[in-house]
């Protein structure tokens, strides 16, 4: 599995992830391809500006890069503060398989290293067992539950959060430390 940048071709990846009931369950349906199209437009923008990393998750053997997922390390605004965020989303085909975590721990890694995103939150929604788990197996620390505003929709989600460089890169302990508002394993 690897990691490269959006790009516009990503386009159907993006309308699969996000306009599809089952992949949207979580935050609160799927939305319409005007939007999801428009957020692709957005998005490459950001990664082109390195506001934002937005990463398509490859499998091994991937025909053309043909993506799999989607993970996303950004900046937002909260009570005044700028608060860096992660969240990813896997397509159904390829859940189960372990690339959602292996990506958040591969950009764990890499913020560790850039040093400029401090701690990063998560908040997967309550329900979403697969991103919860990836947050505790990956040393986020949970913070408890909240609501969130997600394309305008009120979400409950949990809020976890981790120190980039204090995860546990292995994946394999048993610490609780963050997780997503885009989706699951």
């Amino acid at each position: 599995m690897r990691l490269r940048e959006v790009r516009a071709g990503d386009v159907e990846a993006y309308v699969r992830m996000r306009c599809d009931p089952v992949m949207m369950a979580e935050l609160g349906g799927p939305l319409p391809r005007a939007v999801v199209e428009a957020r692709l437009r957005k998005d490459l923008a950001l990664t082109a500006a390195d506001s934002s990393w937005i990463r398509m998750i490859v499998p091994d053997g991937a025909v053309d890069d043909e993506a799999a997922g989607i993970v996303t390390l950004w900046s937002d605004q909260e009570d005044g503060e700028t608060v860096s965020e992660i969240g990813w989303m896997v397509l159904p085909e390829h859940q189960g398989r372990g690339l959602a975590k292996a990506a958040v721990r591969l950009v764990l890694d890499a913020a560790a290293e850039d040093g400029r995103w401090g701690a990063v939150h998560a908040n997967p929604g309550t329900t979403n067992g697969p991103s919860n788990g990836i947050c505790r197996a990956l040393g986020f620390r949970l913070l408890g539950e909240r609501e969130l505003d997600f394309a305008g929709r009120v979400l409950r989600a949990n809020h976890w959060v981790v120190v980039p460089g204090e995860h546990l890169g292995s994946g394999t302990g048993s610490g609780t430390r963050s997780g997503t508002r885009s989706g699951t394993d």
